[in-house]
């Protein structure tokens, strides 16, 4: 379509770029692989939101005669370097682009532990996604364990469908917490608040800090875990144990279109632009800094995309975002210590059953999957990527399409 800004990703950047496009006067192509709008962010669709910008957004779109919406639609890649392919309905489209928006988010990191591949372990969004999505979790036992915001989340969304938080671990000391804690109420008054009744909110629940997942315990499913805190091991028992150590960009879609990737995210300039001058980047993929940075960088990549400068009102709001993503990644990224937490034994590629003793003998990510398949089974290395990485220091190769799992008969549609 030409004369159309195309959008990949509908959570908050995604929908932020599009209703910014809209009420320019552009014409949008907004495609997600979900069935409703939201992300991850906003999940769940315009019915559970509470976010006042997902509805105002979304109501602009809605109906509008310059957006077309295609949900369920999975990019599997390009054809070329202006020709995205989409998996929509079993079948496959070619989708020629003028001006890309990419708003792909970001995936858990998923650290290896005894036990982690039990049923009943989850990231801890992952759980949150699927009790949004309707698991009944009421009266089981939930421990949230690893490091950062999105555990406290994690277990709000668990209580509040009604289960027994047994714990929540964190793996930070409660002196860098309090640090973090205090540089919120200097510079970030509106996240302060939203953390302290978060606090509020799961008072009452074993608060556990600077300790360490040792291992979940089970058999067909998982037990409990087990937890090193102060030299001492603690076990939980719990039906469930959601396991998040963060956030890293989805990068995929932005490598297959040889958009240059520093340091884990999209590189992108003050506009929003990639290295190439067709195609914009928005939100998590550009770096981890949560839904204001997302909803700011969504409209500066809109404007940009359609010639315009940015509104005085979104650069300040990028540059509070940023320095709050800065604080997020000093407080909370993993450190060195929690490479303890996978044995030679502990697998690491869940896919192809890869030990870390199978991969320590290699050199690099390419010569590890030549000669064990790590990252070659279904999830493309999207998981025990990132894992190698944190473990060894590999980087990744260049993505390939298709970067997301595809039909036969949707490839076929493309030839």
């Amino acid at each position: 379509m030409k004369n159309v800004v195309h959008i990949v990703g509908s959570g908050p950047a995604g929908l932020s770029a599009a209703r910014t496009a809209l009420d320019a006067g552009a014409r949008i192509c907004l495609i997600d692989d979900n069935h409703a709008p939201g992300g991850q962010i906003w999940r769940g669709g315009p019915a559970r939101w509470t976010d006042a910008r997902a509805r105002s957004a979304w109501n602009t779109l809605r109906g509008h005669p310059g957006c077309t919406v295609m949900q369920d639609a999975q990019v599997s890649g390009c054809m070329d370097s202006r020709t995205l392919l989409v998996e929509t309905g079993g079948r496959g489209a070619a989708v020629p682009f003028e001006r890309l928006v990419l708003c792909s988010g970001s995936r858990e990191l998923s650290l290896p532990f005894p036990g982690w591949t039990l049923p009943g372990v989850t990231g801890a969004g992952g759980l949150q996604a699927l009790i949004k999505g309707g698991m009944p979790v009421s009266g089981r036992r939930v421990v949230v364990a690893g490091t950062g915001p999105l555990l406290l989340a994690a277990a709000s969304t668990a209580l509040r469908a009604g289960a027994h938080v047994a714990a929540i671990v964190e793996h930070q000391p409660w002196s860098r917490l309090s640090a973090f804690g205090l540089g919120l109420l200097s510079r970030h008054g509106k996240k302060f608040l939203q953390a302290a009744s978060l606090f509020a909110e799961l008072r009452g629940i074993p608060y556990v800090t600077g300790a360490t997942l040792v291992a979940a315990t089970g058999e067909d499913t998982v037990r409990g875990v087990v937890v090193r805190t102060g030299g001492k091991d603690v076990e939980y028992a719990c039906d469930f144990l959601a396991a998040g150590f963060g956030l890293v960009p989805n990068t995929d879609l932005a490598r297959a279109l040889r958009c240059d990737v520093v340091d884990g995210a999209i590189q992108v300039d003050d506009a929003q632009r990639t290295s190439r001058t067709d195609v914009w980047a928005a939100g998590e993929c550009t770096g981890i800094g949560g839904v204001d940075k997302a909803v700011a960088e969504g409209r500066i990549a809109a404007l940009a995309a359609l010639g315009r400068p940015p509104s005085g009102r979104d650069l300040p709001l990028r540059r509070a975002s940023h320095a709050f993503a800065a604080l997020l990644a000093r407080t909370f990224a993993p450190d060195e210590s929690l490479r303890t937490m996978c044995g030679p034994e502990t697998i690491v590629c869940r896919c192809e059953d890869v030990t870390r003793a199978r991969l320590l003998p290699h050199r690099d990510w390419r010569e590890a999957k030549l000669a064990t398949r790590v990252g070659m089974g279904p999830c493309q290395g999207k998981t025990c990527g990132a894992a190698c990485a944190f473990l060894f220091g590999w980087s990744h190769e260049d993505a390939r399409t298709p970067i997301m799992p595809a039909t036969a008969r949707a490839l076929s549609d493309f030839e």
